[in-house]
């Protein structure tokens, strides 16, 4: 067989070309990112956000790119060092509470001050994004975060009724965030700290008379089983709130193909933040009916007389902190202004 001119110059174009087609098929491959995060599958985070989230994202990308989620430490770890599963590549994206390494985000702590933010979590949760942008790039530098956002009026779970300020005396109640933990002391509670993975055994097994949870929360980890009595703190601004960030491995976004950066950035900073706002918000009202609907739990909403005392005694926290922060070299009044002002933007 012999081949003309015309095939041989035809042949090796196809090879002097090859490289490129190799490119754009890689160009075009399927990337997958492992999220990973503390909860059970079933939870509002995974449920009503996360995996929403993921899909919009694989859609988006017409399926090259997948978030495949670990909820539950599956990929090993405590909560607390979610964070640097992400700074150091453990896992591509985290969904971590700030407050599960006190003291190491200072700025974020704003909104975790006794009753600061909102009751709603999709005011907090977009406020929270706009101060983000504005004063968190430096704290959260060793990642690159895709959103932040915060809960819903946090609820007293607990073994006995709390009505009133002295019912809160050496309650052994488990707490989210420093703050919150210096605001249930001052309230005079025993505050206990531990991962929320935690918090059913201890319930179980009177290690604790209750905790602090959103009620997004309660169904996953079975509260309303465990105890009987839940006390609403009304109106805002509310007894506390978490903060929460997906952060993702710096080098594993910078890696991405820059169309798909271009699709994770749509679908992150307020866009997720207000995806996730919502869901802890639509979550709470189901959980809400759930609780009512169940014999023998109580919910008890703080007289209005009663919230002021519980303000009053939670005041100096605040004092604290602004002088702390201030002696750390923050610029904390203007902190504190700053995520006001977003607050009531976005309420």
């Amino acid at each position: 067989m012999t081949l003309s001119r015309r095939h041989l110059m035809a042949f090796g174009a196809g090879v002097l070309a090859s490289p490129l087609v190799v490119r754009d098929l890689k160009a075009q491959a399927q990337v997958t990112l492992r999220l990973h995060h503390f909860l059970p599958p079933a939870s509002n985070g995974q449920q009503r956000f996360l995996a929403p989230w993921a899909q919009r994202i694989e859609q988006a990308s017409g399926g090259r790119l997948r978030i495949q989620i670990f909820p539950a430490m599956q990929l090993g770890g405590a909560p607390p060092q979610l964070f640097d599963q992400a700074r150091d590549g453990v896992a591509d994206i985290v969904w971590t509470l700030p407050g599960n390494t006190p003291g190491r985000f200072p700025r974020i702590e704003t909104f975790e001050l006794p009753f600061f933010a909102s009751r709603r979590a999709v005011t907090n949760s977009r406020a929270l994004q706009e101060f983000g942008e504005q004063h968190l790039a430096e704290e959260f530098r060793e990642v690159k975060p895709l959103c932040w956002w915060a809960h819903d009026h946090g609820v007293i779970h607990a073994n006995k009724r709390v009505a009133r300020l002295e019912d809160m005396a050496g309650l052994r109640l488990r707490f989210p965030t420093r703050l919150c933990g210096e605001a249930l002391r001052a309230l005079g509670a025993q505050a206990i700290g531990m991962p929320i993975p935690q918090v059913p055994e201890s319930l179980a097994q009177r290690v604790l008379d209750g905790t602090v949870v959103p009620w997004e929360v309660v169904p996953a980890i079975r509260v309303h089983e465990l105890v009987r009595y839940h006390t609403e703190i009304p109106g805002s601004p509310t007894l506390y709130t978490a903060t929460f960030v997906l952060a993702m491995n710096r080098a594993r976004y910078d890696g991405l193909p820059a169309d798909l950066r271009q699709i994770l950035d749509a679908n992150s900073g307020m866009v997720a933040a207000s995806m996730a706002g919502e869901a802890w918000d639509a979550a709470a009202e189901a959980t809400l009916a759930i609780v009512r609907a169940r014999q023998g739990n109580t919910i008890t909403t703080l007289p209005e007389e009663e919230v002021t005392r519980f303000r009053t005694a939670t005041r100096g926290v605040t004092d604290t902190w602004l002088r702390q922060a201030t002696e750390r070299g923050l610029p904390a009044e203007r902190l504190m202004a700053d995520a006001r002002a977003a607050l009531q933007k976005h309420a």
